[in-house]
């Protein structure tokens, strides 16, 4: 099992979170599962960027991105160089520690 540390959020996650994982599974999923409810208005199919985390430890242990991903990532509100799309992010061996942004590109929340 992978220690994923989830950073406060205003409105996803107000008192960070640590949860555990294993290898292989995907971010998205991962916070949802556990009640973190981070946008995805694509329903996780790598065509919006509301998903967009960034990953302030652990990126190099994280699946290779694709290029569909780093072309929508041109478009995240706060892009950094260690954003991936949580819905493409596969963990890996290290522990992470995941920030998501305060604000996305999407118009309206989805209640998903």
């Amino acid at each position: 099992m992978v220690k994923i540390k989830i950073l406060p959020h205003a409105e996803c996650c107000p008192e960070g979170r640590e949860i555990m994982a294993l290898p292989g599974d995907i971010i998205c999923e991962i916070l949802l599962d556990h009640q973190i409810n981070i946008e995805h208005a694509c329903d996780q199919s790598c065509a919006c960027t509301t998903c967009h985390v960034i990953v302030k430890e652990g990126f190099d242990s994280l699946n290779e991105m694709q290029e569909a991903e780093e072309d929508l990532l041109d478009r995240a509100w706060g892009l950094s160089p260690y954003s991936r799309l949580s819905c493409q992010a596969i963990v890996g061996q290290k522990e992470l520690v995941i920030e998501i942004p305060k604000y996305t590109i999407n118009h309206a929340k989805e209640l998903h």
